[in-house]
């Protein structure tokens, strides 16, 4: 007899036919549970319960793969539309109704933005039964779709009413509660995406059911791909109405063709004349020419006076039209400025006031302005020549400057050596100078000059002395630049005030300077630059930034530098026990007293500046009157003691002291 079957047999028997009727996951599960209640041996029971998970697997799997091949037929279906349509309007609806057919949602629908309202509106809907929802407007950045738009990135939510990831207004609510929704699914509609980039955002596609619902990631990876398909569709239909409009034109332009060719033999006539002018500039930079050679030129063959000035106003050339040359007043800088900065902008010239005005530049920097003095404009060609000329002469100035540089480095190793040692060979840094064209024996000023942008310092003392009215050398030393300036008759005093505007607004920034002299000789020249660094810490301690002067013009702080007094001594009997003490217990007493009078004696006001209890400022004062004796506060005794702070801030013999 054959055996009985086992006990399980017929429970796995219920899995197979379960599995191939594609019952639910619920009944598959209930057969353990069966298998359980009818008493199959453990054993086996275990048999069952491994065969059911395996059959949940399985259905997973079936029913996964059948939805990829739907959603992968969709996709196709959608391809195919946009090969064989070409309404726009079609081919959205058709993906905007997929895209609710395969993630089961009660609604699908696209938005897109107009570019005149600034907005964005639905285009199309899918489900909809609300007429308030399907009229809806947005404004930029609103709602979950403005949160896609901005992010470039798709985005769920499984209850719109209770997210608070976007921007919430009364209008979309009201729109979506008249429709019913819930849950929400948006993707970007991406142009030009690329690996490594996202894209532009042209539109939004969204996924909405009418109950809470969490979307899934191959739901988002679908909805997406759909999204792809429809910006593709709406990029073409625009390319084909860029096409439309593109030959349009061209019928247009065709038309027209005949009547431009007269103009471009025009053109290419006064193109000639501009190269062939062009290449008679050129010439003269090659024969080793000046820039008054140019200006003679150009004023030449445009028939009108030309002026050449540097940033400044200052003329450098200044012709006739028949090339003679003629003395030119400065010009207004601040005008002239205005000119050439609305010639770089346009990059042509500018007529203005009754003059035509171009930049000379090199790069973003103004070297000159070239000014041409006629009441009319110029024409076209005539213009092109004159730009033209801008170039050449923008290389003759460069060139000219990279002459006076090398000259001006070489001359300001002379300078340098003068401040280092001047009393090591006198003579034969006077014979140094005469080679190099400097007579140390005659008069000279020396200007000593500083400024936050360091950087830009040297430069601008280069142009300062380059082009100008000012002959002289300039060599950086000790942190500074030092400009040695032959004497005109001028006050040392109007020399460094004059050289602090010229240098500050050349180097774009305030610049301080302070000047000595006029001395001759590397003794008195060194002894000159000495006094000029003494009165320019002077004026730095005096809050004199940007400002220039002259020891002289400082007051007593000037006349106890000038004169070269015993300033250390007096520091050290004035203010001896107070400098001792803080050095010996790392306190303050020094920085304290000079709060103290900086605030005018008022505690309070010293008590800020110090960013300690006014207790703390009582306390040090008490301690300092220890010191100093009980005068220390007197008219006289109060002078020497503000005297002496000044002049150990000066001397920088303690910067300790400056930290409170």
């Amino acid at each position: 007899m054959p055996e009985p079957l086992p006990a399980a047999a017929p429970h796995l028997r219920r899995l197979f036919d379960l599995l191939a009727d594609d019952a639910p996951a619920e009944a598959l599960g209930a057969v353990s549970s069966q298998a359980r209640a009818d008493g199959v041996p453990a054993v086996e029971l275990a048999e069952v319960e491994r065969a059911t998970a395996t059959a949940l697997r399985i259905r997973s799997a079936l029913r996964q793969h059948r939805r990829r091949e739907a959603q992968l037929t969709a996709l196709f279906d959608t391809a195919g539309d946009l090969a064989a349509s070409r309404d726009l309007d079609d081919v959205l609806k058709a993906i905007v109704r997929r895209a609710r057919m395969l993630l089961g949602t009660d609604t699908a629908y696209l938005t897109l933005p107009d570019e005149e309202a600034g907005d964005t509106y639905m285009r199309v809907t899918d489900g909809s039964v609300s007429v308030l929802f399907q009229r809806l407007r947005l404004e930029l950045g609103e709602g979950l779709g403005g949160l896609v738009a901005q992010t470039a990135s798709p985005y769920a939510t499984p209850d719109y009413r209770t997210d608070d990831r976007f921007r919430h207004t009364r209008n979309i609510n009201a729109g979506v509660l008249d429709e019913g929704l819930v849950a929400i699914l948006g993707v970007p509609l991406l142009l030009g995406s690329s690996r490594g980039g996202t894209g532009k955002v042209i539109g939004v596609l969204f996924a909405a059911d009418r109950s809470p619902r969490v979307f899934s990631p191959d739901e988002v990876a679908l909805l997406c791909s759909l999204a792809a398909h429809a910006a593709i569709a709406i990029d073409t239909a625009r390319a084909l109405a860029d096409t439309t409009a593109a030959l349009a034109e061209l019928a247009e332009a065709n038309a027209e063709l005949a009547e431009a060719n007269a103009s471009v033999r025009a053109h290419s006539a006064a193109m000639r004349r501009a190269e062939e002018s062009h290449d008679r500039l050129t010439d003269l930079v090659l024969r080793g020419r000046d820039v008054k050679d140019v200006a003679a030129a150009v004023a030449g063959l445009l028939g009108s006076p030309l002026t050449i000035h540097d940033p400044g106003g200052r003329p450098l050339a200044a012709v006739r039209p028949d090339g003679t040359g003629f003395a030119a007043d400065s010009m207004d800088a601040g005008w002239l400025a205005e000119a050439a900065e609305e010639s770089r902008t346009g990059a042509r010239a500018v007529h203005r006031d009754g003059r035509v005005v171009c930049a000379v530049l090199a790069g973003q920097e103004l070297l000159a302005g070239l000014v041409l003095h006629r009441a009319r404009p110029l024409d076209d060609s005539d213009r092109r020549l004159f730009e033209r000329s801008a170039v050449v002469t923008g290389l003759l100035l460069l060139l000219r400057r990279t002459v006076a540089e090398t000259e001006n480095r070489i001359r300001g190793e002379l300078v340098a050596d003068l401040l280092s040692d001047p009393a090591r060979d006198p003579a034969g840094l006077a014979e140094r100078g005469r080679r190099l064209g400097i007579d140390l024996d005659r008069p000279h000023l020396l200007l000593v000059a500083e400024t936050g942008a360091r950087e830009r310092l040297a430069p601008a003392a280069m142009r300062f002395l380059f082009g100008g009215e000012h002959q002289g050398v300039s060599a950086e030393h000790a942190g500074a630049v030092v400009l040695l300036t032959e004497d005109t008759g001028t006050d040392a005093g109007a020399a460094a005030r004059a050289a602090a505007a010229q240098l500050g607004q050349l180097a774009q920034a305030p610049v301080t300077v302070a000047a000595a002299g006029p001395a001759r000789g590397p003794g008195e020249l060194a002894a000159a630059y000495a006094e000029a660094a003494r009165c320019l810490r002077a004026m730095r301690v005096l809050g004199r930034t940007g400002e220039g002067a002259c020891v002289e013009e400082l007051g007593f702080l000037g006349v106890v530098l000038g004169n070269a007094q015993d300033v250390d001594g007096f520091v050290a009997a004035t203010l001896g026990p107070l400098l001792e003490y803080d050095a010996q217990r790392g306190t303050h007493l020094v920085r304290t007293l000079g709060a103290y009078f900086g605030a005018g004696g008022s505690l309070i006001r010293a008590k800020d500046e110090l960013h300690v209890h006014v207790n703390t400022v009582v306390q040090r004062l008490d301690r300092i009157q220890v010191l100093l004796g009980r005068d220390w506060n007197e008219p006289d005794r109060a002078l020497e003691l503000q005297l002496a702070l000044r002049l150990h801030l000066l001397s920088g013999a303690s910067r300790d002291t400056r930290r409170a």
